[in-house]
């Protein structure tokens, strides 16, 4: 099975070809922007599965859903869904949180992997895990208050607000290490996560966390699935 993992949430246009028969990604390319997402996404997929079979050589497409940016969320699951209706082929989504933290749980047991992405004015979205099993649920937090729930540590973290929450954590006398501040996950884990879920249990849905900053116009929405 070959997945297209997408990933416009955050800091980055991105898309992998991933071959999941192999666990090898077969092309990717990552373009950093805040801005533009919506006029990066559709050439840099072309390009990423151009010297592969292009489009129809897709079996499944894997997309951030969330926490980030309300309107990068919205642009990746449009396009997701776009090429999946045409394609007929089934669509994933993936927690930008999850797809941060993969990388660390591969190698590394011992007390909590999170990650964290700034939510704006002070508060973060954040996720934890411990023994590779969720402790905390994504959701949207003071730093401070994400470090008391992830308990005596140590910490790994990563994310575009993991230096801000382990100077949180050190202030607070626990350890912790920033393993990376990536501003958006590692497109091939985004790939990865998605040959892994089950369709019916992982919809492309937006995972906002929180109420946009700006609220678009109705006929700009992502209709439901």
């Amino acid at each position: 099975m070959k997945i297209l993992a997408i990933d416009t949430a955050l800091g980055a246009a991105s898309a992998c070809l991933f071959d999941a028969a192999t666990n090898e990604a077969l092309a990717r390319e990552t373009i950093w922007l805040d801005r533009g997402h919506d006029q990066a996404i559709i050439p840099l997929i072309d390009r990423v599965v151009a010297g592969q079979g292009g489009p129809s050589a897709i079996d499944r497409i894997a997309v951030t859903v969330g926490p980030g940016s309300f309107t990068g969320i919205r642009v990746g699951i449009s396009a997701a869904r776009a090429i999946g209706l045409a394609r007929s082929i089934p669509i994933v989504g993936v927690s930008t949180l999850s797809a941060y933290v993969a990388p660390i749980m591969l190698d590394w047991s011992d007390g909590v992997a999170a990650a964290a992405v700034d939510a704006r004015h002070g508060r973060i979205f954040v996720a934890a895990f411990a023994g590779g099993n969720p402790i905390i649920a994504p959701r949207i937090s003071a730093p401070r208050e994400a470090v008391r729930a992830m308990g005596s540590g140590p910490l790994r973290l990563t994310g575009s607000s993991a230096a801000a929450l382990a100077i949180e954590a050190w202030s607070m006398g626990v350890a912790a290490e920033v393993v990376s501040d990536a501003k958006a996950p590692d497109i091939a884990f985004v790939a990865r996560l998605g040959a892994a879920a089950d369709p019916a249990s992982a919809p492309p849905r937006p995972l906002y966390l929180k109420a946009p900053d700006v609220k678009p116009p109705e006929s700009a929405a992502v209709p439901a699935a």
